[in-house]
């Protein structure tokens, strides 16, 4: 996978949201005004998640690689997406780590108290809305395409149609998939009790998709698009 530097990579967010904020919203002076705002979506506080991390690497890729990383790396270029627009989110992790406690001395048991711990961490944000990263597999490698999975409340569904309508829209228009309520199985949406999103950004075990989901250009772009529904979520 071909490396960027942060500066690259900021330089290429700045072109990209240039060029949506020009298609997205009114071409006036007070719109862009009111683009770049910091006082967008007031009353939420935003919680980024990158799913798994440390020795939990989650799912793993046709070619080696851990879906720990992947989901990181959408979360950081999120976050500096989001702070374009004046939007302070929180992040769950922002290196390679598990957030387990340090008596925790098997996987397993650093497992549950990783989850335990964001589930922790989530309850006591005032306002919290969620959105969760992870990366999909499954053992025909045929399917592929972006999917986002809710909580089982109407904003959360809102979210959710909100950013599968923007991966339609910015990132693949033959993704036909639509948001579904998440399963209970799912410890963290399941003891949480605010608004939250588990964003499937693509499948692992689809050669094709694989190769996107390690590119920088392409995470940019799915990080785009859940901007994109994040800031139109302010009118929900």
């Amino acid at each position: 996978m071909k490396k960027f530097g942060w500066k690259k990579i900021t330089a290429a967010c700045l072109a990209i949201i240039l060029i949506g904020t020009a298609v997205m919203f009114p071409r006036n002076k007070n719109s862009v005004e009111t683009v770049f705002s910091s006082k967008r979506i007031s009353g939420k506080q935003l919680v980024l998640d990158a799913g798994h991390g440390g020795e939990d690497g989650g799912a793993v890729s046709l070619t080696g690689v851990p879906e720990s990383g992947i989901n990181l790396a959408v979360v950081l270029k999120l976050d500096q997406l989001l702070g374009f627009y004046g939007v302070v989110p929180i992040l769950l992790r922002e290196t390679d780590i598990s957030l387990h406690d340090m008596e925790a001395d098997t996987l397993r048991k650093k497992k549950v108290s990783d989850l335990r711990n964001r589930v922790s961490t989530i309850e006591r944000i005032e306002n919290a809305v969620v959105i969760s990263i992870h990366q999909n597999t499954f053992s025909n490698p045929v399917y592929h395409g972006a999917q986002v999975f809710f909580r089982e409340d109407e904003k959360s569904k809102a979210l959710a149609d909100l950013v599968q309508e923007a991966f339609r829209n910015g990132l693949d228009p033959s993704n036909e998939r639509t948001p579904t309520q998440i399963s209970d199985s799912v410890y963290l949406m399941k003891h949480i009790t605010c608004p939250a999103i588990l964003v499937e950004c693509g499948f692992l075990s689809n050669a094709e998709e694989e190769k996107k989901l390690r590119d920088d250009g392409y995470q940019i772009q799915l990080a785009l698009c859940i901007t994109s529904a994040w800031l139109k979520s302010e009118k929900i």
